[in-house]
């Protein structure tokens, strides 16, 4: 088997691209151009993400993709028109790679979209594959239409779609790491009075729903959530980061309504809602149909983050 691999250098991509190498598969890796540089022999460089990308030769005697590239979140966006930009990378560019793929032969193709396509929290029960989807920002917009445009474009070719929640591990980004980094400093976090429950997905675990997507027969045509079995509330996050960083959990209790107050007037209520708010996943149908099992826990997943934390240059957080 031969795997080209998409967003390579990325969090995802890096770690399972030396999974697939240490199981004896061959991995292509697609690279962008800040990445080049880093470029081995077999790997293709895409200077394009969006639909002018040529993938002709990345997707050539390939028998499956990986698809994790993609335009995600970022943080103080000057794009004139943002989801113009989100659909640019993430549908367009999807679908052209769709195409390319099934006209080399490719036999399945695996999406790593996002549970944003189901929507921002749930109420009375958790997400599951049979909810109708209901995004509510750019991405999840774009993921949802990914998913569409990739379904549009299959012919003989098989697709895997996987969603999953907040991902954290080894070279993690994003809001988990500015919390990784305000607790290793010691700023006191009003996120004490919060109640909630969220499902989250260590990296090792989604790496290993990726490689069992790969070809498992029961997998083709499926959609599949993902999540760790624990889920916990935001202030019980902080707390278990706190213990695998070795450093006192800051915690102040503060009302809901007044944070989301601050929220509102400091133009953040979306990322306040997401704090507040529970999001949880019902993952029984990946387990159920392909025997996927989350082989680490939370507290085995944060103590190697917290590592990487450590040992990792100030210079490489920006975020």
């Amino acid at each position: 088997m031969t795997v080209l691999v998409t967003g390579a250098s990325g969090f995802v991509g890096s770690i399972i691209c030396q999974v697939l190498i240490e199981r004896g598969i061959a991995v292509r890796r697609a690279l962008g151009l800040s990445a080049g540089a880093f470029a081995h022999r077999d790997d293709c460089v895409i200077r394009e993400l969006g639909e002018v990308a040529n993938w002709s030769m990345a997707v050539k005697g390939v028998d499956s993709v990986v698809h994790l590239a993609a335009r995600t979140h970022v943080m103080r966006d000057t794009t004139a028109d943002p989801l113009a930009e989100y659909r640019r990378i993430n549908v367009a560019g999807t679908q052209a790679l769709a195409e390319a793929a099934q006209a080399a032969g490719v036999r399945r193709f695996i999406f790593l979209s996002s549970i944003k396509v189901n929507g921002e929290a749930t109420t009375l029960r958790p997400y599951s594959e049979t909810d109708a989807p209901c995004p509510e920002d750019a991405y999840g917009v774009s993921k949802r239409e990914a998913e569409a445009a990739l379904r549009a474009v299959v012919a003989g070719m098989e697709t895997v779609v996987l969603r999953p929640p907040l991902l954290y591990g080894p070279g993690v980004k994003g809001n988990f790491l500015r919390l990784m980094r305000a607790i290793e400093r010691g700023i006191p976090l009003p996120l004490g009075s919060i109640h909630n429950h969220r499902s989250l997905l260590y990296v090792g675990n989604l790496v290993d729903a990726i490689i069992l997507s790969l070809d498992h027969p029961a997998a083709a045509g499926k959609t599949y959530l993902v999540a760790d079995d624990e889920g916990i509330s935001t202030p019980g996050l902080v707390r278990a980061i706190a213990v695998a960083m070795h450093r006192p959990a800051r915690l102040l209790p503060f009302p809901p309504p007044l944070l989301r107050f601050a929220g509102a007037i400091t133009g953040k209520s979306a990322a306040v809602s997401r704090l507040l708010g529970s999001l949880q996943i019902d993952s029984s149908k990946i387990r159920r149909e392909l025997g996927w099992q989350p082989r680490h826990t939370l507290k085995e997943g944060l103590r190697p983050t917290a590592e990487w934390y450590y040992r990792t240059p100030a210079a490489n957080f920006r975020t």
